[in-house]
């Protein structure tokens, strides 16, 4: 009798765990913020019951200790197209083009992650995968040796490449084998202190971008950051210097406000490693290399294109206005200017669905079933809030900031200054060589919120009503 296949939800699990324990067994201070967003987690549910009571009843509460996002610097066409058979197997998809050139970063990149809500809610594990853009390197000579050096590594073992060809032979794999996938599969995430490159290869491609030493100079990849999910991120950025832990100056993405919205981000400064670099044979001739760092995020509401659009106005407007400078001059009034202007988007949740702004999971209520059993309901979808049949709650932002991602990097690298740079964008190119189309995160909202309405609707026996303040 053919063995059971286990499921992707199971995979991805399991990979999660082994990537984590990894993870803090090579980033000792990773261990560290989980400690540290774990306290802030729980003082924020024991404080907050209208906060649990809302998590718990999205489904989001038992994923949030598991969660985790994680970022990893591809080289070539090749191991993108085979880092998404890899995450195929785990049940994540790429969603989302990102362009990170808007802030000098010589990277585009998409998110793979699921899609489905029940798996969300199982492990909501994501990896924000990049891939260096060699075109943007402007010597010639030096784009040429980092294409060649490239060419020869091989980033997956044999036997993951086989487990990935079999999940797809198969439609799956046997709880043996995805343990196995797990254990090969986390080789290519692993750190290794050896450069492939001279120091003085090394060097020149550091000057050219840190970035561009950092993908092009190993043998593999390596993860460069593993985020848990806070609840309270300032609470989180006050108190990272009590752990010995040095925040970065400012928090990407939004401002602190009652009803969170989109991504915001935080970080500590990479850690400055020893390496020792390719024809070193007596051990002589060691530098060292700044790529790992640790990373907190808190998530809010996903909004619409228009959301989004009032959203990306009003933060490049403070961008443009207030330049954090280098060590961090200019925070505190970045962060003012930041919370003054978007007093300019709503912070209600009323207001927020009113205006079509913001993605909303709608559910029929215990009340609303009971009146519906007892007759007749209003056939407007607003007079059904208004009573208390049909209750509504924000749903969870699952995807990146562009220019957040871009921020986090460029502070990692040595600087939190702000900077603005016109878009080169190439999704053509990166869709081509993933060998897919990345899915589009806002049309992946939208069937979300639909679905919950229709299901909804038919609850409450009036299938087929829509609700016409939805953007």
């Amino acid at each position: 009798m053919p063995q059971a296949f286990v499921s992707t939800d199971r995979i991805r699990s399991l990979f999660t765990e082994a990537m984590s324990q990894m993870y803090r067994a090579e980033v000792p201070q990773y261990g560290t913020l989980i400690e540290l967003v774990a306290d802030v987690n729980a003082g924020c549910l024991e404080n907050d019951p209208d906060l649990r009571q809302r998590l718990a009843q999205a489904g989001e509460l038992e994923r949030i200790d598991v969660e985790r996002h994680g970022a990893i610097r591809l080289g070539t066409a090749e191991e993108l197209f085979t880092i998404r058979r890899l995450f195929a197997v785990m049940g994540m998809q790429p969603v989302g083009y990102y362009d990170l050139s808007v802030a000098g970063v010589p990277v585009h990149s998409t998110s793979f992650r699921p899609i489905d809500e029940a798996a969300l809610n199982v492990n909501p594990f994501r990896v924000f995968t990049s891939l260096l853009r060699l075109e943007l390197i402007e010597d010639e000579k030096l784009r040429g040796e980092a294409e060649t050096i490239l060419a020869q590594r091989r980033i997956y073992t044999p036997r993951a490449v086989a487990l990935i060809e079999r999940h797809e032979r198969n439609g799956g794999l046997t709880e043996a084998e995805a343990t196995e996938f797990v254990a090969e599969a986390l080789e290519t995430f692993r750190w290794h202190g050896e450069a492939t490159v001279s120091a003085e290869t090394y060097k020149r491609l550091h000057d050219a971008h840190r970035l561009i030493a950092d993908v092009v100079s190993f043998k593999g990849p390596h993860i460069n950051h593993l985020t848990p999910r806070t609840l309270d991120i300032d609470a989180v950025q006050a108190r990272m210097p009590e752990r010995g832990i040095t925040p970065k100056a400012v928090i990407e993405g939004p401002p602190r406000r009652n009803c969170d919205i989109l991504l915001r981000q935080t970080s500590f400064k990479a850690l400055e490693e020893t390496i020792a670099f390719s024809g070193d044979d007596d051990g002589a001739v060691r530098g060292t290399h700044t790529a790992r760092f640790g990373e907190i995020e808190q998530r809010g509401a996903a909004l619409t294109a228009k959301g989004r659009a009032l959203y990306d106005r009003l933060l490049a407007s403070v961008r443009g206005e207030v330049q954090v400078g280098a060590g961090g001059a200019k925070a505190g009034a970045y962060d003012q200017e930041l919370a003054e202007r978007f007093k300019a988007l709503p912070d209600s949740w009323d207001e927020l669905r009113g205006q079509g702004l913001a993605f909303f999971r709608y559910s029929a209520t215990p009340a609303g079933i009971a009146a519906a059993a007892g007759g007749t309901l209003p056939n407007d979808p607003e007079a059904l809030i208004a009573k208390g049949y049909l209750a509504f709650a924000p749903i969870v932002y699952e995807d990146f900031l562009p220019v957040s991602a871009a921020g986090i990097f460029q502070s990692n690298l040595g600087t939190d200054q702000q900077q603005n740079y016109a878009t080169r964008s190439n999704r053509d190119a990166f869709e081509a060589a993933l060998g897919a189309t990345v899915q589009d995160e806002l049309a992946l909202y939208a069937e979300r919120q639909a679905a919950s309405l229709d299901a909804a609707m038919e609850a409450l026996g009036l299938a087929g009503l829509l609700l016409k303040t939805v953007a």
